[in-house]
Order: structure tokens, then sequence, then C-alpha cells
């Protein structure tokens, strides 16, 4: 009976995720889009379009990430969006979406409305000018860091020089404010997080990232930045790796990730680097749907249930959670809400209308 009305609730595209990494995924991985057409069906990786609808995906973010590494990050960052823009026009289950109504119109029409969002302030080269292109072409967020501090942020991953964001920072975080564009504080330090938040005049998300009061990942969000994102009327949007769910996981990756970090400067291949930690990765302890939901009712209880979202990171992952194995799964999370209890308006909330609040929120405080 659960898992009818699970099925119920998202036959009508409910899910909004904060962010799926097909996009680098296919840039190397796949020879373009040809080789990787989300039309399908693409076993190979976490997505396609045929998964996203059987899973109840009405909304998802792109992501257009670029490695901090390398030497055009803008430039690159610019190929990836027209990556997606192509990726949707080649689909007809897909649209590209740049507001909150073009969203809900796509989503009422049957199809996976699409967004960008940049991960990682690197991307712009330190101008302004370069985060006003990016919004004109049509990425709705931008991830302050990725994994290395910047001349105006410090990285969650990386040796602080900042104590958070610098006035520059700031003012990064006021201009994506004026364009509508979410401030997203996923992988930034903790000091980070807090500026981003006290200098926004519009709702943040963390579009990937769980609790740190459950799994203490550096990339995990402590309970009174949870508090200050509830308190401004955010979204916290839970993460599907199991190093960000579970504790184990968590201090297992943190000694690869350094790791990783030597081999890409050895190595300046990032294929070959996940070659070689492919087996310790793949032996990582994974958890279960239940885990990532406890994840779910801590930050409910932290930040009110109204400030909690899906953030899966498919894709962008190399281990998955049993009963997260891809875009098809989302019921999985629907199934156990209900049976903990949850009701349906806010079980709707965390699927989708929470974040899709926040971009309305983001766009009514826009210049």
């Amino acid at each position: 009976m659960t898992l009818e009305a699970a099925r119920r609730i998202h036959a009508d595209l409910p899910v909004i995720d904060g962010h799926n990494d097909l996009p680098w995924a296919i840039r190397i991985h796949h020879e373009g889009l040809d080789d990787a057409d989300t039309a399908g069906p693409l076993p190979m990786r976490h997505t396609d379009t045929a998964r996203l609808l059987a899973g109840g995906v009405g909304g998802q973010f792109w992501s257009v990430y670029v490695p901090a590494w390398d030497e055009t990050p803008f430039a690159t960052t610019v190929e990836q969006i027209d990556l997606v823009a192509e990726m949707c026009a080649r689909d007809p289950g897909l649209e590209l979406v740049t507001t909150a109504a073009g969203l809900r119109k796509a989503r009422a029409g049957g199809r996976v409305a699409g967004m960008c969002g940049a991960e990682g302030g690197h991307c712009i080269e330190g101008s302004i000018d370069n985060l006003r292109e990016l919004a004109r072409r049509g990425v709705r967020y931008m991830t302050l860091t990725h994994a290395d501090t910047i001349d105006w942020a410090d990285s969650a991953t990386d040796v602080p020089r900042h104590g958070g964001l610098t006035n520059f920072g700031r003012e990064v975080v006021r201009e994506m404010n004026r364009l509508a564009m979410l401030v997203d504080i996923s992988h930034v330090s903790a000091d980070t997080m807090r500026h981003a938040i006290e200098a926004s005049t519009a709702p943040v998300i963390a579009s990937h990232s769980n609790a740190s009061a459950l799994a203490d990942h550096p990339r995990n969000v402590p309970d009174d930045v949870l508090a200050s994102v509830g308190a401004s009327g955010g979204v916290v949007m839970v993460n599907f790796y199991p190093p960000f769910v579970l504790q184990e996981a968590a201090d297992q990756s943190v000694e690869m990730f350094a790791e990783a970090r030597a081999l890409m400067a050895e190595l300046e291949d990032e294929k070959a680097v996940d070659l070689a930690l492919a087996d310790r990765r793949a032996a990582l302890p994974r958890g279960s749907v239940g885990s990532v939901v406890d994840h779910i009712e801590h930050i409910a209880r932290v930040a009110g249930p109204e400030s909690v979202g899906l953030g899966s990171d498919f894709d962008g992952i190399d281990v998955t959670t049993p009963g997260l194995e891809d875009v098809s799964c989302y019921p999985n999370v629907t199934v156990e809400l209900l049976h903990r209890g949850w009701d349906e308006p806010t079980i709707r909330g965390v699927l989708g209308g929470n974040i899709l609040r926040v971009l309305e929120s983001a766009e009514q405080v826009a210049g």
C-alpha cells in the first residue's frame, strides 16, 4: 500500500533534484551526445530521461562543473552550458528553463525541466562580468567553491586562507542575489557558509550536502548552519553519496580525498586518478535508503521540514546507496518517509516544493 501511495505521489513529477553531474560525465567518458543520448537508454550512467520520468523527476539542476585545475575554467563552463542546452534540445523529454514558472510549465507538460548550476566559484575567474554572463546564459545557482580554496572563498577540503568570504566574495553573493542566481554553500568551509548566509538577501541553498551531526565529512553542514539556513528560508538538499551519509564511509573518503589530490598533481588525468582509487571506493560502506532519510529527518528537526530537499549527486559519484542506484529510485525515499509517518504535503515539499519556493524567492529579491 505504501509503495502504491509513493507511485501516486511521483506520478505528477514532483521531484526537483539539486545536483546531477551527467554533463561532465558525458564530457570525460563519452564522445559527445551521439555517444550519450539522454533519450537513452544509458545503462552505464545513473541518468537517462526514461528513468528520470520513472522516478517522478520534474526538475533537474544539471551541474556545469569544471575542475579547478582547468586552465580556462570560464570558457570550459560556457562549453558545458552549451552541452546542456544541446542535450535538452535533442531530447523531447527534456526542456531547458530559467525560471520557476518555466519549470512548472515544463513539468505540467510531462517533461523534465532542466536548469544549469555552476559548481565552484573558480569558474568566474575573479570577474563579476563573467558571473553576469553565466546568469545571462541561464545558470541559476553557483557553488561558491569546489575542492580548492579560491582567492575570495575558503573550501571545505582545502587550507583556509580567508576565514570564510573576502569582501569580494560578499560582492559576488550580492550580485548573485541581484541576478536571481541561488547562492550554493555546498563544498565550502563552515565559515564561508556562515558568511554567505549573512551576506545574502535571498535564501541560500546547499545543492548536495548532508548533516555533519550524522556524518562528519568536511563537506557536510554543521547544526548551527542548518539552523541559519532554516531561519533564512533556505534549503539543504540531501546527497545520496555514502561518504556524506555514513560516518565510517566519511572517514575513509577523507583519507582517499587527500590521496586523490596528490595523484591529480602527479598524473593530471582525472580518469587515471579514478582508476587508481576505484577498488577502494567500491569497498566503501554503503548504508541504505533509511540512512539517507536519517539525514532528511535530522535536517528537518534542526532547520525545519520546509528547509529540506534532494540533491542526489548522480553521475558525479562512484558508489551509490542500495535502493538509490539511479534516477528511477526517488520513490524509495518517499516510501521510507511514509513508513516513518510523514504526511504527503510535507513529503512533497522535500521532493521539490521547498526548492521551488526558494527559486521563486530569489526571483522576487532580484533587482
